[in-house]
């Protein structure tokens, strides 16, 4: 007679992680946001994007070219780059292929070329050249999502912003400010637990400090500023 085989359960099977199945506390996740906002101000009291542009238009650009690129390699990329692209007609009027190949090394050439000229042809036609400045408005433009439009609205018209980068999703699960990775729903609950006037700078002093002490494999707990409030501290299990 053939054994039956053991469930997972019967097996011992290890039991789900509680970051999965226990519930998730909003209001600690919101006293713990008024705990580390100012503990953050101190750490990073200068920050910004660090992507470089000169307007409306060269943020949109760079911010689709960083897609799976550093922000390093789109600055070396834009410096010449928006020397000889200065407007949406431009970028609408100029061949694909010389776009892909101004483009290349930022990588997904031929993709991110097809949005920018996509969005550019559309800002001219719908528009009038200019930028969106509006969330409704900048996500209908080819190859721009909600992030790429937040970076726009936050860094470019100064309107407060939730850009939900990775180190922004990694920082927030270790710091237990959401149950969600999804970044739109991440950017939700962020926003429901923030001070809108600090949704912008609160997004990159955790970008700051998630590429200086609160790195992916391992991060520098013992010389952490926030360490005190965060769960995940020197526990790498909820890393």
């Amino acid at each position: 007679m053939t054994q039956k085989k053991k469930s997972p359960k019967a097996a011992g099977a290890a039991p789900k992680s509680p970051k999965k199945t226990g519930k998730f506390d909003k209001a600690a996740a919101a006293r713990r946001v008024q705990e580390i906002l100012p503990l953050l101000q101190k750490a990073y009291p200068n920050v910004g994007i660090a992507l470089h542009f000169g307007n409306p238009l060269e943020l949109l650009i760079a911010t689709i070219l960083s897609a799976q690129c550093t922000d390093a390699r789109v600055n070396v990329v834009t410096k010449d780059l928006f020397k000889k692209y200065r407007s949406a007609a431009d970028w609408a009027g100029a061949e694909l292929q010389q776009i892909e190949q101004d483009i290349k090394s930022c990588g997904f050439y031929h993709n991110k070329a097809v949005s920018i000229r996509g969005a550019a042809q559309k800002i001219l036609d719908e528009f009038r050249g200019k930028v969106p400045a509006t969330m409704e408005e900048l996500v209908t433009l080819p190859g721009v999502g909600r992030k790429t439009a937040n970076c726009v609205l936050g860094n470019a018209y100064g309107r407060p912003a939730i850009m939900c980068d990775t180190h922004v999703i990694r920082l927030s699960r270790r710091l237990q400010l959401s149950a969600n990775s999804d970044p739109v729903k991440l950017e939700f609950d962020l926003a429901d637990i923030v001070p809108k006037p600090e949704w912008t700078l609160f997004c990159h002093r955790l970008i700051a400090h998630g590429r200086a002490v609160c790195k992916a494999r391992k991060p520098d707990c013992p010389n952490c500023p926030i360490a005190k409030c965060c769960p995940a501290a020197d526990n790498p299990n909820l890393w």
